[in-house]
């Protein structure tokens, strides 16, 4: 990524060898909500470059496992991740999953996915929608009972509804727009606790 000189987050992300400052929005998720644990399964969507893939690879721990899956390369290489380079739209999930190993339900699935904004906010926000509606459908097909989620999405009327969608298949849900979020995004995270399989 390119590190914006007077971006405080940027630099203390280039600082302490994390490949995006996104890693401090995760953080801040995770301290508000203690969705990781150590052996942990975690499936990161929307991987590259591969802040989120840092910071799940710490908290699963030697026991724990991490899978990233991202149209664009993921340069990070820790020895419990595992990434491919693919679209989760069309590539079939399980194929990957069995031959990787991953053979239990996820504890935990995490969306960072975003789309190529186009300057429409209407345009911007439903392409947003719809990619986190596949998280939140991927999350349903591989996540484990009592299991977490969370997911970005560009802020607006879409977003209260993808909110409901999450309320109605966890026990919790969450809405938090973290600190490091620079003030020109319009994105916000769904935090969806205990999965109701």
């Amino acid at each position: 990524m390119s590190y914006k000189p007077n971006d405080y987050y940027a630099r203390k992300a280039k600082q302490e060898n994390f490949a995006a400052r996104s890693i401090y929005k995760l953080e801040e998720i995770d301290l508000k909500h203690k969705l990781f644990k150590q052996g942990d399964n975690l499936l990161d969507l929307g991987a590259s470059p591969g802040s989120w893939l840092q910071y799940a690879s710490k908290k699963a721990g030697e026991k724990g496992k991490v899978f990233g899956i991202d149209l664009k390369p993921v340069e990070v290489k820790l020895p419990n991740v595992f990434t491919v380079q693919d679209n989760i739209e069309t590539f079939d999930l399980q194929t990957l999953f069995d031959r990787y190993g991953f053979n239990d339900k996820f504890d935990v699935v995490m969306s960072d996915m975003a789309p190529n904004t186009t300057g429409s906010r209407f345009t911007d926000q439903a392409r947003s929608f719809d990619l986190s509606m596949l998280a939140l459908q991927t999350a349903k097909r591989f996540l484990r009972p009592g299991g977490h989620f969370v997911c970005k999405i560009f802020d607006g009327e879409d977003a209260m509804a993808f909110r409901d969608e999450v309320k109605s298949c966890f026990g919790e849900c969450f809405v938090l727009r973290p600190k490091s979020t620079r003030n020109s995004s319009k994105e916000i995270f769904v935090t969806g606790k205990y999965f109701k399989a």
